[in-house]
């Protein structure tokens, strides 16, 4: 079984207890990441293409290490004008292992979450009612007028 993954703007054709290179990803050593945009699925042979992914399938895999990798030397040039730039890059990379390829838990949370949404839109509710009589004893600022600068006069000499 073998998965074709979208994981940090890449594509990885994915295997379980396989480890893979991919660019850094947020996370500690030994923490768990889902993957959701699963693109091709093969299951001993029924192979799953998605458009543009598989709906109800994630991967989801192991965060081993984060480290850099081989450092890349970046050299500009132009010729006869004295012009050389030398720079070198290390990309970081995150070492990951897949733990599972399958179908994605019902999502339990999100009920859960809906449910308390509305009480608290309730609370806002009672209290803008509140506010909205306490501008209304403010008393107005004192606005100030502003003086014309007097006019220069200058003298002639003759």
């Amino acid at each position: 079984m073998y998965a074709i993954v979208e994981i940090a703007g890449q594509q990885f054709k994915v295997e379980k207890d396989q480890r893979y290179f991919v660019h850094q990803l947020e996370g500690k050593p030994g923490s768990k990441v889902s993957f959701d945009k699963v693109l091709l699925l093969d299951d001993n042979g029924k192979v799953s293409v998605g458009a543009p992914a598989v709906s109800g399938v994630q991967v989801t895999a192991k965060i081993e290490q984060h480290l850099k990798g081989d450092k890349v030397i970046v050299f500009k040039k132009k010729r006869r004008k004295g012009y050389k730039v030398k720079n070198g890059h290390r990309q970081r990379l995150t070492e990951i292992s897949v733990q599972t390829i399958g179908k994605k838990a019902a999502p339990k949370k999100v009920a859960a979450k809906k449910a308390d949404e509305p009480a608290k839109k309730e609370v806002v509710a009672k209290k803008t009612t509140t506010k909205a009589s306490k501008p209304a004893a403010k008393t107005a600022k004192a606005t100030t007028t502003k003086k014309a600068a007097p006019k220069k006069t200058t003298k002639k000499e003759s």
